[in-house]
């Protein structure tokens, strides 16, 4: 109930901001007929998580001062989206992310832990062994998971703490030798990751929604409806 009237008090707000530069409309026009009220109210309270999570991430890291937090959190939270657009080449997440090009939609993560990345997630990660690189692969495991080798060799071990694993969908490929996962660099650390991916198209007419862990797929389903615009990833899609 809170977040709602949070919510109707921004609509208003932006109302009375906008009738006195000469504009004059409902709190209703602000929000695209084809989304729901219910849909809006969980998108905000996802941003306004995430604007304030960015935030304190950057004051953390002294980027910004603590007289700034608040307004760096209502610009990202009014100027901000939660998501981008991503190129991946390769076939290593096939066939989830078919063909050997595409353009992803994905959700930022500023908080890459256990609470808000599952196992099971399609992840846009720093490539460890090219740091001005990114990887796109599947989250199969995090801290405590304990890890068994097919390879006889291999001794099991446990993820430590903030460590994860992750592998390419793509079965067809040499786990060792081209699949460039963990199988081949090992655990990675959470914060490597940037991003969930949420949505593929690979042409106009060749696009969905990808799938993640039921947990991932329920949190983004708002974003996916207010922020996804095939059309605008079309046009930035490279042939």
């Amino acid at each position: 109930m809170n977040l709602f009237i949070f919510v109707c008090v921004l609509g208003f707000k932006v109302r009375e901001e906008e009738e006195e530069r000469g504009f004059s409309f409902g709190f209703c026009s602000l929000l695209p007929p084809m989304v729901s009220l219910s849909t809006w109210v969980r998108y905000f309270a996802h941003k306004l998580e995430y604007s304030v999570s960015l935030s304190w991430k950057n004051y953390k890291g002294g980027h910004i001062t603590d007289r700034e937090v608040g307004d760096v959190v209502w610009k990202n939270f009014f100027q901000g989206k939660l998501t981008y657009t991503h190129w991946n080449k390769g076939e290593e997440m096939a066939p989830t992310i078919a063909g050997k090009a595409a353009t992803l939609l994905v959700r930022k993560l500023p908080n890459p832990d256990p609470t808000h990345v599952f196992v099971g997630d399609v992840v846009v990660m720093k490539d460890p062994q090219k740091p001005d690189n990114y990887l796109v692969r599947r989250l199969m495991a995090v801290e405590g998971y304990e890890m068994v080798s097919t390879d006889e060799k291999d001794e099991p071990f446990v993820l430590d703490k903030d460590q994860c694993w992750v592998v390419a969908d793509n079965e067809k490929l040499k786990a060792k030798q081209e699949a460039n996962d963990s199988r081949t660099f090992g655990p990675v650390q959470m914060t490597d990751i940037v991003g969930r991916v949420i949505y593929c198209l690979r042409s106009a007419v060749d696009h969905g929604r990808v799938h993640n862990s039921h947990f991932g797929m329920r949190k983004d389903l708002p974003v996916l409806e207010v922020e996804l615009d095939v059309d605008e990833m079309a046009k930035s899609h490279k042939a």
